[in-house]
């Protein structure tokens, strides 16, 4: 389905708009949580803040776009599935960081069309950075433009990770690959926000960033941001199979191809199951 510029414009307005509506809400939620609680996963929570956050977001979608289906975390589908055009919603990524005052969260909203993601908000409110992109429109932090780093070596790069909430009971994890690839870089960090992670990739902080394990709404407007920014994302073996695969892999695009030799050689570490 071919999209007008100009209609991504107005995508990326309400996307922007449910963004700071989103960020708003967990502000004013900062510090004064009474109920969290893990979601059947140990260590996946859900506090009054996601569930609200969620409301506020779905309100400008809703009012704007009726007939859109949105995919939001905590709500689920919502909406006709035929539809062309699908919104995935995370109006609280970070929500552990969040639950213990870590400053490092976002609300995180993206439009796909036709499976692919084509508008991406990410908004932290607690560093007032607004991202944002849109297919073809470019990629901006605070409405300046940003672009990926220029690392081209490996062992100069500074990368991010994640851990997936199932990873005290899989041997699928990657905690044999943050050891390895941190004696073959300048570090590796671990954000606990996903969307923030591929935020800082977009916009040059860090180089690369690589998790296993995820959903669509915890990276779908990310993708967005880093694409637009110059950057490249990929599943771990440089197919265009992320969202199916859970196994994203996102860089400047000069240290691609050696980041993703490196996850496809290392084996899993194996860990006693509990």
């Amino acid at each position: 389905m071919k999209t007008n510029p100009l209609t991504l414009e107005h995508y990326l307005d309400i996307a922007t708009e449910a963004a700071l509506a989103g960020g708003a809400v967990l502000q004013q939620y900062w510090g004064k949580l009474d109920h969290v609680i893990e979601k059947g996963r140990s260590g996946d929570l859900v506090t009054e803040a996601d569930t609200a956050a969620e409301a506020a977001i779905l309100a400008v979608i809703q009012r704007h776009l009726p007939d859109h289906p949105i995919l939001a975390e905590e709500a689920g589908a919502l909406g006709n599935s035929d539809s062309p055009f699908l919104w995935a919603i995370d109006p609280l990524d970070g929500t552990t960081n969040y639950a213990h005052q870590y400053p490092f969260s976002a609300s995180s909203i993206a439009l796909l069309i036709d499976g692919i993601p084509q508008v991406g908000v990410v908004y932290d409110p607690f560093h007032q950075e607004l991202f944002r992109a849109a297919t073809g429109l470019g990629a901006t932090r605070n409405r300046q433009p940003m672009s990926v780093s220029q690392t081209s070596k490996l062992s100069q790069s500074l990368l991010v990770t994640g851990f997936a909430y199932d990873r005290r009971e899989t041997p699928d994890n990657n905690y044999a690959e943050f050891c390895h690839l941190t004696h073959l870089t300048q570090g590796v960090r671990r954000g606990g926000a996903a969307s923030v992670d591929l935020a800082y990739v977009a916009c040059g902080r860090l180089d690369g960033y690589w998790e296993r394990g995820l959903s669509p709404w915890d990276i779908a407007a990310g993708i967005v941001l880093v694409q637009e920014a110059g950057g490249q994302v990929t599943a771990y073996d440089q197919s265009p199979q992320i969202l199916e695969s859970g196994r994203l892999l996102a860089t400047n695009g000069l240290i691609h191809e050696a980041l993703s030799d490196v996850l496809i050689q290392v084996e899993p570490l194996a860990l006693p199951l509990p």
